[in-house]
C-alpha cells in the first residue's frame, strides 16, 4: 500500500513546535520545529522516504541543532557585559583627573573607555590618601570604592 506524501504535516508540526516556543522560556522547542521544517522539505523533494526514516530523520536532526545551539551559538549570545555589577566593574579601574577636586568639591576623571554608560566620572579621595600629594589635572588614579554616584579614587 502507498500512502501520500504528506510533507506539508511536518511543516505545520514544525510550524507549530516554533509557536510554541513564544510561550515557553527555553529554545528547545524551536530546534525541534526547525528540524521538522527540514524534514517536510525534505519530503517535498523525496516524497518515497517512509515514515520511520522521518522520524529518524527529524530525531537525528533535533539531536544535532540542539546539541549545535548549546555547544556553539549559545555561547555567543551570553552577554559578557558588567551591566548590574557596577561595583565590580569599576573597582580598580584607572583614569586621567580632567578636572581636579577644588574647594570640597568633588572631581571628575576619564576613564580609557566607557563603563555603565560614561566615560567621565566623578570622584571624591580617599581618606588614605589625604596626607598625600593632592590630586592635580592630569594625574593617573585608580578607583578604590563608589559612594553613591560617585568614585573614591586614589592616585597611583
Amino acid at each position: 500500500m502507498d500512502l501520500p506524501s504528506y510533507y506539508w504535516l511536518w511543516i505545520v508540526i514544525g510550524m507549530a513546535f516554533m509557536a510554541l516556543e513564544i510561550v515557553l522560556p527555553t529554545f528547545m522547542m524551536l530546534w525541534f520545529g526547525v528540524s521538522a521544517v527540514i524534514v517536510g522539505v525534505v519530503l517535498f523533494i523525496f516524497p518515497s522516504i517512509g515514515i520511520t526514516a522521518q522520524v529518524l530523520l527529524w530525531t537525528a536532526l533535533s539531536v544535532v541543532i540542539a546539541v549545535a545551539w548549546f555547544k556553539f551559538l549559545r555561547p555567543l549570545s551570553i552577554d559578557k557585559t558588567k551591566a548590574g555589577l557596577s561595583r565590580e566593574a569599576m573597582i580598580g579601574q584607572t583614569g586621567m583627573v580632567i578636572q581636579a577636586p577644588q574647594n570640597g568639591e568633588r572631581g571628575k576623571l576619564r576613564l580609557p573607555a566607557p563603563i555603565l554608560g560614561s566615560d567621565e566620572w566623578q570622584f571624591i579621595v580617599a581618606k588614605s590618601n589625604d596626607n598625600s600629594q593632592p590630586i592635580a589635572l592630569g594625574d593617573r588614579v585608580r578607583v578604590v570604592e563608589i559612594s553613591g554616584n560617585s568614585l573614591v579614587i586614589e592616585k597611583q
